[in-house]
């Protein structure tokens, strides 16, 4: 699934998923995985905890650093049960904000956001230089 999301990453994800359950990697520091009644995984989002998020007002918030539901099963309450828990750890770990972007052209996204419950806070590019 994480192959789905980030595309772009080929054969990083397993030695990272290695790595998460290793206790070797700093980011994520929880992932919520949806299955269904045979075991199936059907989603999952990973999060993290901030000092910064664009539009958030306090400097510990929780962020989706990646959320994804199967093809087939979106529309169906998955994403929104996993965004329902990560409101769960979040509260859990004292934050009052869930922070969370997705790419400018990424329409379907930005709509799956707003359905279940985000505000929108900016339209942002980002550039770096290196030197």
């Amino acid at each position: 699934m994480r192959d789905a999301l980030w595309p772009s990453a080929p054969g990083r994800h397993a030695g990272e998923i290695d790595r998460y359950f290793a206790g070797k990697l700093r980011e994520p520091i929880e992932v919520l995985i949806a299955f269904d009644g045979q075991g199936n995984a059907l989603g999952f989002v990973e999060l993290s905890i901030r000092a910064y998020a664009e539009g958030c007002e306090t400097d510990h918030v929780a962020f989706v650093e990646g959320w994804f539901v199967e093809q087939d099963a979106r529309g169906q309450g998955v994403g929104a049960a996993l965004i329902s828990a990560a409101e769960v750890w979040a509260r859990s770990q004292g934050c009052m904000e869930l922070g969370s972007s997705a790419e400018v052209e990424n329409l379907s996204s930005a709509a799956a956001h707003l359905a279940v419950g985000f505000t929108e806070t900016g339209v942002i590019r980002c550039f770096k230089k290196s030197l």
